[in-house]
């Protein structure tokens, strides 16, 4: 489990682009603040004590959702938290071969 906090860049800011994990789920619990998910079809806002499953196959990106700092506890397979760790050491070009490496893949 990976305990994070989002700085306050407002609506826009993303951690990724949209994204699917193929094999592996995720989720999100709200500590405080607001965390902005979006899936391929659909946007949602989550507010503290909300908790967001994001299933294994299902197209997403989060960011930070308010003018505030949000923390949130997010909880993934150590697969996903270590290639997370080398997506942040690597050039761009290389995240599409590191997501296909965790059986994921960019989608913008």
């Amino acid at each position: 489990m990976v305990i994070q906090d989002w700085p306050a860049e407002g609506l826009a800011r993303e951690v990724a682009p949209l994204h699917v994990h193929h094999a592996d789920d995720e989720a999100w619990h709200v500590v405080s603040g607001a965390l902005r998910f979006r899936f391929a079809d659909e946007e949602v806002i989550a507010g503290a004590g909300a908790t967001v499953l994001v299933p294994a196959g299902v197209a997403h990106t989060f960011g930070n959702a308010g003018p505030e700092p949000s923390r949130y506890i997010i909880i993934l397979p150590a697969r996903l938290d270590e290639m997370i760790g080398l997506l942040h050491e690597a050039d761009r070009a290389e995240h599409a071969a590191i997501y296909r490496r965790y059986d994921s893949e960019l989608l913008e």
